[in-house]
């Protein structure tokens, strides 16, 4: 796996992942101001994205958003002390 970008916010999330066309793209529940929800949405939710495969991630436990977590067109979810391409593939159902 290789890390293509890196965005500061939801609006450059979008822009980066027109540009670069991620084949996974890792999102922050908790992005200060923004929501990583309402980017995941984003990121989903526009044709030209579309399919997009997404990975949330965060500090806080799964189970403080499990139901929004479920909720939303996700891949899964990783809370970042597991955070690792083996756990990312495993998320994505590849092989370790």
């Amino acid at each position: 796996m290789h890390v293509v970008a890196v965005a500061s916010n939801g609006d450059e999330a979008v822009r980066l992942a027109r540009e670069l066309g991620p084949d996974v793209t890792l999102v922050d529940i908790d992005l200060g101001k923004e929501s990583g929800f309402d980017v995941v949405r984003r990121l989903t939710g526009e044709t030209e994205l579309a399919p997009a495969t997404v990975i949330l991630v965060s500090t806080h436990a799964e189970e403080d958003y499990a139901d929004r977590i479920s909720a939303s067109p996700v891949a899964g979810f990783l809370p970042k002390t597991r955070l690792s391409v083996p756990a990312i593939r495993t998320v994505l159902g590849l092989t370790a």
